[in-house]
This record gives structure tokens, sequence and C-alpha cells, in this order.
């Protein structure tokens, strides 16, 4: 198989660290599903995937990698693209080890049923597929991948990678601070980073592109936002009003990491509830936003969810809607939280926000006994380390579940405070942001359950 110089000029994503052992080991008989966005690299980290194949002895023939989005595969099953690979390339799919990649599956009818049976009869492929959509909503809504898919979410750049790949590789440095791993040096500069890749730093393709950087409407919107919008989701789901559809993204990622509830957006757009609720439940599916559910001080869910938060899953996203944000505007503290919470919306461990009257924590991290384990509050400002009595919510909550270390983000100070009896940890929002993004790859490079926790800062 010859997959161009394409895939070898491109940088590798850390993400490829944690893939490909995932595709090598062939001790688990499953089809992998590599899910995510738009443009953040599937088809490029499945190109590195065969590269490294190749370079590990397989042989060309052995490789099949399909994009089943093509028109010319219209009306063909999975069993029938196999047989057109094995036919031509002379293979034998029940005895030889062989990979067949097919690209954006989610376009074919009943593709789990399909792969699911592939997987049973062929016990000597790997089977990869990947998705730009549904595949998530999908998965959890039917059982016919029930112990026959693993599941691989590619997320848009980490800053950790959005770093990386711009080869800057002195803006953080290990640290000799017990507390912390990690420090930086400069961290004026890493702020700069940070607000450039809160603007433009989710999509390969931009970080490079001067051009695109300069008019990401024309890129982003364009051609990533409004084909899930106008073409993904109507496609996939049968939607019919797509003004609807559309508005109401406008409408959540303008308040990205701010409060909305069921009511608000049904009164302010004329759209029922139950409507809203699907809606919500497929822009999730195509991995644009992210919901993230209340609980009261007392950690308690409730029970009628009509208050939530809903994230952007790339803060890139609310510059090419609206405009691109200052490092002083009054948009700056939600799409900071915004960027460090895409840094982790793919994570399995359960994160909340906390609300009640007169008081809010943005960021709750549960156990699996339900309780608080860890919380950060984000901010952009460096006034809550001169004056940590200000922090009244996030000490109020603290108390009440006796967790004396708490967590503050902060615009440039770094530092832990002695403050009646709590041990609060100040971190600058950009280092921390660095940091989730390193950890999480890292960790997951090593095991195969992520989780991220403040503590392993």
């Amino acid at each position: 198989m010859d997959i161009g110089s394409n895939a070898i000029d491109l940088k590798q994503r850390g993400y490829f660290r944690v893939f490909n052992p995932l595709v090598n080991d062939l001790s688990v008989r499953r089809a992998i599903l590599l899910m995510g966005p738009r443009r953040v690299g599937k088809t490029v980290l499945i190109h590195h995937v065969i590269q490294n194949l190749l370079a590990d002895g397989v042989s060309p023939a052995n490789i099949c990698y399909l994009s089943v989005d093509h028109p010319i595969y219209n009306g063909l099953s999975l069993q029938d693209l196999l047989n057109l690979y094995v036919d031509a390339s002379g293979t034998d799919a029940l005895k030889q080890q062989l990979f067949v990649f097919f690209d954006e599956i989610q376009y074919l009818k009943y593709w789990e049923v399909h792969l699911k049976i592939l997987v049973d009869q062929y016990p000597n492929i790997r089977f990869i597929a990947s998705g730009s959509a549904a595949a998530a909503l999908r998965l959890k809504s039917t059982e016919s991948g029930a112990g026959r898919f693993t599941d691989f979410l590619l997320p848009p750049l980490t800053f950790h990678e959005y770093l990386e790949l711009l080869e800057v590789d002195d803006l953080v440095e290990k640290s000799d601070v017990g507390w912390i791993k990690f420090n930086t040096p400069n961290i004026d500069k890493l702020n700069e980073y940070f607000l450039s890749y809160l603007n433009f730093g989710g999509y390969p393709e931009v970080i490079f592109s001067k051009t695109i950087q300069t008019d990401p409407g024309r890129f982003i919107k364009s051609d990533i936002i409004d084909r899930v919008l106008l073409r993904d989701l109507p496609s996939l789901y049968g939607i019919q009003d797509i003004q609807e559809l559309n508005y109401l993204f406008t409408t959540l990622a303008f308040n990205t990491a701010n409060e909305v509830s069921l009511e608000t957006l049904s009164k302010n757009s004329g759209v029922a509830k139950n409507t809203i609720k699907r809606y919500i439940e497929y822009l999730e599916a195509a991995f644009l936003i992210k919901v993230v559910h209340r609980i009261d001080r007392n950690a308690k869910q409730f029970k009628r969810r009509n208050f939530f938060k809903v994230y952007l899953t790339n803060p890139s996203m609310w510059s090419a809607l609206f405009e691109t944000i200052s490092p002083d505007g009054k948009e700056i503290g939600a799409l900071a939280e915004t960027g460090i919470f895409s840094q982790t919306f793919h994570s399995p461990a359960q994160r909340h926000y906390a609300r009640w009257q007169n008081g809010e924590v943005d960021i709750v991290g549960l156990g699996s006994t339900q309780k608080p384990q860890w919380a950060v509050e984000v901010k952009w400002s460096d006034q809550f380390f001169k004056n940590p009595s200000k922090l009244k919510s996030l000490l109020n909550f603290c108390a009440h579940h006796k967790m004396k270390r708490v967590y503050v983000t902060s615009r440039t100070k770094q530092g832990k405070i002695d403050y009646k009896g709590f041990d609060i940890r100040f971190v600058p929002a950009s280092l921390y942001c660095w940091i989730i993004g390193h950890n999480i790859v890292a960790s997951a490079a090593k095991r195969a359950n992520i989780i991220v926790e403040p503590e392993t800062w």
C-alpha cells in the first residue's frame, strides 16, 4: 500500500503514542473505533499508524485503507468491501494477519452490525474504523458492538500538543518544587501562546496557516461547523429545521462555560424542550459541545437536569463564530475555562460544576462513591492570589466536604498559600492547561484507564 508522502511530512500528534500501541496489541480481538470531530487529524493519525506498520515489516498487501464516504462505495456493505480488497491483494482473510482501515464509517447504514459480524468471522484481521459524528451516540444506544469494539476518542489539539507541533519546548520544564511537577520560566510568553491556542489552536491545519488565522471563520465555520450542522447531522438524524439547530448551537457556543437552562432556551427560541434536548444530544454526538451537569452544595445531582453548562469542545470555534479574543477582553475568562475543560472532555472521569444559592465552583471531580475528591476554581486573574478571602464559594464548598486542599488557576501567579486551614494551590491557567494535556497522554500511554486529577500536577 502506498500512503503517499503527506503522512510522512506531517508531524505526529501526541495521541499517536497512545493509539498506535492499541492497534498493534493483537491479543485483544476487537475492532477499534477512532472517533472525533472533523479536521482534528483522524485520517492523518491512521496514515501514521500505517506508516509505522510498514516500517515494522508488515507487507503492503496486508494493509487496506478505504474511505467509506466515497460515492464509489455507495450500496456496498463492509463484507463487499473486504471481498474486493482480498481479491485485489490475493491475501487470505482467514489465515493471514491483515489490517483493514474503514475511514468515515458512519455513512454506511448499520455499520455496527456489519462490523461486529466481521470481527467474529475473521479473527486474524485487525479492523480499525473512524468516524467524525454519531459514533459515540450510537455506541451508547445499541448493544451491537458489546465486547467487540474498543472506542478511542481523538480530541482537538491539546495545548501540550499545540506547543509540541510548533516545536516550542522551552516554555515548560520539570519543576524542583515538591507539589507541582512542571513550571514555566516565562509565564508571559506561555500566556501569549495560550491566547493563540484559544483563538486558533484546536485544528492542526490552522496552527501552521497565517492565511486561515486571518479569517478563521472561513475555515473553521464554513469547512467544519457548517458541514456538521448542514450536512452531517441532518443526514444522520433526519433533521428538517436546520435553522433551528444552527440557532441553538450558536446560542450555546456564545454561552460556553456559562450555565444555561432548558426553560430559557425553549422560551427564547420557541422550540419545545424535548426537541432542544434531542438537538443537544446530536451536537454532543458530533463532538461540537460537551454538557456538564450541575450538583448542589451537598454534591447531590438534580433529578431533573434542567440546568447545565455547555462547553465548546474546541475553544477556537468561538473566535471563528464571533471574534478573536484578547488577553483583557471580557470573554477571556470563559474561554480560558473552556480551553482547560476541553483538555479533558474525552476522559471518563466524572466532572461536574457545583451551584447553590449565592455560590458556585467551576469544576468538581466526584469519586466512585459520588463524593467530591477535588475542586478547581478557574480564574484569569491574580487578585485571588493576593486576597484568597474572595474565594468564598470554593472554600465554603471544600469546608463542607472536609477538603483541605483546593486549586485555583490564575493569570500569572503560582504558589501555595495557607489560609484558615486550607492549602490553596495557585497555578497559571496556561500552565495548568498544558499539564492536563501532557498528563492525559502520558498516563494513557501507560494504562488504558485515563484518570487525570489535579493531584498529578
